[in-house]
């Protein structure tokens, strides 16, 4: 059962993915997560620690989503991958969107906040050493270049889709496209 902690930071996240950070106010943060006055300033002292709280939060939660999909894709097997990845896909942009469109609006705002854009630049680094060793079991000769590539795939497709597409897109022919590349590849100097 998550602690008040994490009910606060689930609620920062759905607030920063549906309002943008000018919305991100302890207010409404207390408000979406039905907890008294003044809960998230107790948990979070300012703005600052309430987004890198966020940062942190979302990486949690992104690992424990890129494991659960993982262990759905047995070993050794790309075309399992790229249907793991797929649905990953599908996660992000459906329960999930809110949490996308939050890591879009933080990924903008650390633009002129270096404090933010290193706590993103080390959460996606955590996702990619992670994301890496199921790239090397496959025989990548590169893991964590093609899982940089592979995440900035993935990271265009989903802001893509978030922020312009109409009607949603299979993910999937650039995920087989990209391992099948990787898969194939001399190993790089």
């Amino acid at each position: 059962m998550p602690g008040r902690r994490d009910e606060v930071l689930d609620a920062a996240v759905r607030v920063l993915g549906t309002k943008g950070l000018r919305g991100l106010t302890y207010q409404a943060v207390d408000r979406t997560a039905g907890a008294p006055a003044g809960t998230t300033s107790n948990h979070f002292r300012s703005h600052d620690l309430l987004v890198t709280g966020v940062v942190a939060h979302l990486e949690t939660l992104d690992a424990r989503d890129w494991r659960h999909f993982a262990a759905t894709a047995p070993a050794g097997d790309p075309e399992a991958l790229t249907q793991a990845l797929a649905r990953v896909v599908g996660h992000m942009l459906g329960p999930a969107r809110h949490r996308t469109a939050a890591r879009y609006a933080l990924a903008l705002e650390g633009i002129a906040r270096p404090a933010v854009r290193e706590a993103m630049s080390r959460a996606r680094t955590s996702m990619i050493e992670l994301t890496s060793a199921w790239l090397a079991e496959l025989g990548s000769p590169a893991p964590l270049d093609h899982c940089t590539i592979l995440f900035d795939y993935l990271d265009g497709f989903l802001f893509h889709q978030l922020a312009t597409a109409h009607t949603p897109a299979d993910p999937e022919p650039g995920i087989r496209a990209l391992l099948g590349a990787f898969l194939a590849s001399p190993a790089q100097s």
